[in-house]
């Protein structure tokens, strides 16, 4: 037992809300409701700060528990090792928000009415780091360049949209001059690795303008690792904001030609295609995707780069391995978005040659956000019921990226419970990966 003062800065307390399993946590016997002090003496800011501070192989917890009383513990670890305390805020501090007003945000394209959560806009590096958020780095100041230097906080996630200053402050409604190649210079030359990320406006940005940035971005590599072009959303909830072409097939084609190009000045250049563009622009100009080792490491997976290639990939992988192919007599439905569809109906029809299933892919139209948006990952649960109840739906199963978090609500606030109520059938979640499906399918 000790005496100990906490001077708080952050205004936030970083309680204890979960201790995992067979760890050193659960060893000193910590509990939720108990409140972290500080580590090696030194008060955690955030979650960044906490990180830093238990990489060591010995460290100094000082705790109040939850009925106030004070505890330390010198631990003895190997370097690295987790504590497993999971917080209650997660980032154990205030999001930053975003202070930009980018003409083609997609907070801006919602609806009202819907909880405060879906309205904020973050510009945070550590949810950069800790869960891979784009930033702009336009509110970023002098101390937190120098904090993401000294903790090696990277990868770092970087929307730039375009390398021209006058363009980029017109495309995010920022009047702050930000000269972001300086910027990437900084953090690359520190050996910190930085994934960017341009969101194509058609006439905007596009065209030569692309050309530029990819090539102002490709004279930082290796440690701007690769570049990421994906398609604005455009919802049917854009009164009094800029009007913005979708692209269509033309549109998209030629992009698909004019990243070609650029991939093969970079493969000759760089020793890698650097730059990639969203599953979205081959769907829509009905180019095929490139090959699996086109995707070279899938660094931008998560920006929906690859996505259709690696689960056709994985699907022809394990569907050889899968046992017991002739006695499974299931029907099952798979549900998906309009942008999807047709891979799924071919890769459905793929698995029903090899295991004795019955697989029904149903597309949802996007009534809530509107038509132009086709990806799975915006579907809410009102247009999945409305379009299935119906139909009669054996055995569902819906993308992991439809659910908003853990607790399986989607964007409509609507549950998975809702789901198996409504369309009266077991619903399963699956994440977007081939393994995970055809386990879901033979179980």
């Amino acid at each position: 037992m000790f005496n100990y003062k906490k001077v708080v800065k952050n205004n936030m307390k970083n309680i204890i809300v979960k201790v995992l399993k067979n760890s050193i946590a659960e060893e000193l016997e910590l509990e939720p409701g108990d409140e972290l002090l500080s580590v090696n003496d030194c008060e955690i800011v955030d979650y960044i700060d906490y990180k830093f501070q238990i990489s060591d192989e010995t460290v100094l917890l000082k705790i109040m528990k939850k009925d106030g009383e004070l505890w330390e513990f010198e631990v003895e670890k190997d370097y690295d090792e987790d504590i497993g305390i999971v917080f209650e805020n997660p980032l154990m501090d205030n999001i930053k928000v975003c202070s930009n007003n980018c003409m083609f945000c997609f907070i801006d394209q919602m609806p009202r009415g819907m909880r405060k959560t879906l309205y904020l806009k973050d510009d945070d590096t550590r949810l950069s780091f800790l869960y891979g958020n784009f930033i702009t780095l336009t509110n970023l100041s002098e101390d937190e360049i120098k904090r993401i230097i000294q903790y090696r906080i990277s990868p770092i996630k970087v929307s730039v949209h375009t390398t021209d200053s006058s363009l980029r402050k017109f495309m995010m409604g920022n009047n702050k001059d930000i000269d972001i190649i300086k910027y990437l210079k900084r953090l690359t030359g520190a050996g910190i690795t930085v994934d960017c990320q341009v969101v194509l406006v058609r006439d905007v940005n596009d065209g030569e303008v692309l050309d530029k940035t990819i090539k102002d971005l490709s004279a930082l590599h290796p440690y701007l690792r690769s570049v990421a072009v994906v398609p604005v959303g455009l919802t049917k909830f854009r009164d009094n904001l800029k009007e913005i072409k979708p692209f269509d097939k033309e549109s998209a084609l030629k992009l698909v030609e004019q990243v070609n190009l650029l991939q093969k000045k970079m493969s000759n250049k760089l020793k890698t295609r650097f730059v990639f563009i969203a599953d979205e622009f081959y769907i829509t100009s009905g180019v095929d995707f490139p090959q699996y080792k086109d995707y070279e490491k899938f660094d931008q997976l998560e920006n929906g780069i690859g996505l259709c290639r690696l689960l056709e990939w994985e699907i022809d992988h394990y569907l050889p391995k899968i046992k017991n192919k002739e006695t499974l007599k299931k029907e099952i439905t798979i549900v998906t978005g309009v942008a999807a569809y047709d891979l799924l109906v071919s890769l459905s029809e793929k698995i029903m040659k090899n295991i004795n299933v019955k697989i029904n892919v149903e597309k949802i139209i996007n009534n809530f956000f509107g038509e132009k948006i086709t990806v799975a990952g915006l579907i809410t649960g009102k247009d999945i019921i409305e379009q299935l109840k119906s139909k009669n739906c054996k055995n569902v199963i819906i993308p992991k990226c439809m659910l908003n978090d853990e607790n399986g609500v989607f964007l409509d606030d609507l549950t998975v419970e809702d789901l198996k109520r409504e369309l009266n059938t077991e619903v399963n979640i699956c994440e977007v990966k081939g393994k995970e499906l055809l386990n879901l399918i033979v179980q």
